[in-house]
């Protein structure tokens, strides 16, 4: 029998107010990459537990990721009150501060869903060192997005073929004046929350993962 896979349920000291996490090591072998996936707007019922970020860091712990995942200020038990985006990035950089503290040895990656993916990618860039920012669903079409253009961190944008946030003109034009290492994968599937393919995107996640790891 082999060791069971470690899942921890944590609060992390925020700069609101404590926030609601959770911690959960690989499915098998010690982990290889620490992995932070933030999740969709709080104030449309984005949690942690929504679909697309279960199944990104699903996909991370198959790729041999230890994966954090926690709620934005304000939302579930996490204290604080929502932020527009502006504190958010502040819970993230709290909760990547965190995960390699515990696991300093390992490289890292920071990954969000939607408005999640806008708060990787605000801190990532800002702030480099991780080996890969994953922005699925970027909401191109909601906001500006000229803040996004130049960024040093190799970034990977995972779209849904039929994104209503984020549709391929839109998404296309924002890609083509994005500078430094960039990909963009398009992910058959019915709508913004990559309904009918989730199974695509979580084993391009874990391709993504893999490549993380050298």
């Amino acid at each position: 029998m082999g060791a069971t896979r470690r899942i921890e349920s944590l609060f992390l000291a925020g700069a609101a107010g404590r926030l609601e996490a959770l911690l959960e090591e690989p499915d098998d072998g010690d982990p290889r990459l620490a992995a932070l996936v933030c999740h969709p707007h709080p104030l449309f019922g984005g949690t942690m537990h929504n679909k697309a970020v279960y199944r990104i860091a699903r996909g991370l712990r198959r790729a041999g990721a230890v994966v954090l995942r926690f709620n934005f200020r304000g939302v579930n038990r996490s204290e604080g009150k929502h932020d527009d985006g502006r504190g958010e990035v502040d819970d993230a950089r709290i909760a990547i501060e965190t995960l390699r503290a515990r696991y300093p040895d390992l490289p890292w990656m920071l990954a969000g869903f939607s408005f999640g993916a806008r708060v990787i990618l605000r801190l990532g860039c800002r702030e480099p060192g991780a080996r890969l920012l994953l922005a699925a669903g970027f909401p191109a079409r909601l906001a500006d997005t000229t803040e996004f253009v130049d960024c040093p961190t190799p970034r990977l944008f995972m779209q849904s073929t039929n994104d209503e946030y984020g549709p391929r003109a839109v998404m296309e034009e924002f890609f083509g004046r994005a500078t430094g290492e960039k990909r963009l994968s398009w992910i058959e599937s019915k709508d913004h929350f990559f309904a009918g393919g989730l199974d695509e995107l979580e084993a391009a996640v874990t391709d993504a993962g893999r490549s993380c790891i050298r």
